[in-house]
């Protein structure tokens, strides 16, 4: 199967389930409450397929636009009830009513996240060893004294378990820009302390690290081609999964780190890659493709890199925890991210992170893809985390988010009164302008990923 298919349809499963986990939220708390439900639909537009139930004269169904989805309800606004329908239609029912249907989307995808960490846990959450490589000169962790082969035990005091710990500790530090304390465990055994200068480290995730100067550590192994995509220059030179790359324009390649690094340093040029393809060695010429890297020309092949099965053994955990352990473990998990994203989210607002990290559904899918493909639970957790942005981000204070509404329905609890339709009609109209913006922003950052 190609990778844009694996792609399309694991975009299509993590939408369909989220979206109706999310809007589900809504539709249950309203039946709950008394107001009438006419429509719960997953997707906006024309209906491609549903049912209307007997019982309730609710109409499920699939819409035509896989981006989202609403629950129609009974209310005055949007068409004209019937005296005897009145008590049901949301617009009539207590704000605190209405608060609790908009709030119990955001919640709903909230609880559902808890859920599926719950379960990724006791599946058991593979992961890297928090072993760095050899940080680059000059760099906060050369300063620090930190070394190839070195273990961070603790991050500020955080037990460090793995290298994703590892990554969200340091985001999380790094936002505070503050010096913090790591326990190292050098190669040979030794326990030290370090002191990690984050100051001025940028909040961006994807530059932290380089930044810093941390990167895994990757025990010497023969790189291996994993993956071709096609029309690429791996395609075109003859290259094949399975082949072991062994030299570099003649020097010798002893990671996959290695070969990717001579790759990207010869954009666009010629490179003769040595191989052991079936246990005969051959040479092959390869003309790379030349693509921007913030900024910087790199050489790109067009193959995903690897190593043999196992090669890596030593440096991978499981974290695995019965049923009663993993309840805690996944509240903790979910606090933490979503504390985090906030965080996140709010540096992006006041320019203090690069707009470049919002991704569309592009984004979405080439990363839903990927985890797809490393398996369940790599799947799964990727659902629970757009699981809590999706919450966060509808609990914004804009209008036509779920934030927009909870905001206008707390000030009506609080006055008494609704705000005036014309106050209304400029937040929804600032509100579709925000919404709009963001959509550009992502599809543009989508498009300049797909361009290299």
């Amino acid at each position: 199967m190609s990778q844009l298919l694996i792609s399309v349809l694991a975009f299509l499963v993590a939408i369909g389930v989220l979206v109706s986990v999310h809007e589900y939220g809504h539709f249950w708390v309203a039946r709950r409450l008394g107001v009438r439900v006419l429509r719960y639909s997953i997707g906006f537009g024309g209906r491609l397929w549903g049912w209307t139930s007997q019982r309730t004269g609710i109409e499920y169904r699939l819409s035509a636009l896989p981006l989202g989805g609403y629950v129609k309800m009974l209310d005055e606004r949007e068409a004209p009830v019937d005296d005897a329908d009145k008590p049901f239609a949301f617009n009539r029912v207590h704000p605190w009513r209405r608060i609790a249907i908009v709030a119990a989307g955001p919640g709903v995808n909230i609880l559902f996240a808890i859920l599926a960490y719950w379960l990724v846990m006791m599946l058991g959450v593979p992961g890297i060893k928090p072993i760095i490589a050899q940080p680059a000169a000059d760099t906060p962790a050369a300063q620090a004294g930190l070394h190839a082969g070195d273990r961070i035990v603790s991050l500020g005091g955080q037990s460090i378990e793995d290298w994703q710990t590892l990554r969200m500790a340091l985001v999380e530090r790094a936002l505070d820009g503050r010096t913090v304390t790591a326990r190292v465990t050098s190669p040979d055994g030794e326990t030290r302390t370090a002191r990690l200068d984050l100051q001025g480290a940028p909040a961006d995730p994807q530059a932290l690290f380089d930044k810093i100067g941390l990167s895994t550590y990757e025990p010497p192994a023969t790189p291996l081609i994993e993956r071709v995509l096609a029309d690429s220059p791996a395609g075109q030179a003859g290259l094949a999964k399975g082949d072991a790359v062994l030299a570099v324009d003649g020097q010798s390649i002893g990671s996959p780190r290695g070969l990717i690094e001579a790759i990207r340093a010869h954009p666009g040029e010629r490179i003769d890659l040595r191989i052991r393809r079936d246990g005969a060695i051959q040479t092959l010429p390869v003309t790379l493709a030349r693509e921007q890297d913030d900024g910087q020309a790199v050489g790109k092949l067009g193959a995903a890199i690897g190593v043999a099965p196992g090669a890596w053994s030593d440096m991978q955990t499981v974290r695995q925890l019965g049923p009663v352990a993993a309840v805690p473990a996944a509240l903790s998990q979910t606090w933490d991210l979503s504390a985090l994203s906030l965080r996140l989210i709010g540096r992006m607002m006041v320019g203090q992170i690069s707009w470049h990290n919002v991704g569309g559904p592009i984004q979405i899918a080439t990363v839903a893809g990927q985890s797809a493909q490393v398996g369940l639970v790599a799947f799964i957790s990727f659902l629970a985390f757009i699981s809590i942005n999706l919450a966060l981000i509808n609990l914004l204070p804009i209008p036509v988010l779920d934030g927009g509404h909870l905001l206008y329905y707390a000030i009506e609890w609080i006055r008494g009164k609704p705000l005036s339709e014309a106050v209304q009609a400029v937040g929804q109209q600032v509100g579709i302008a925000a919404l709009l913006l963001l959509m550009t922003v992502a599809f543009y950052n989508d498009i300049l990923r797909l361009l290299g």
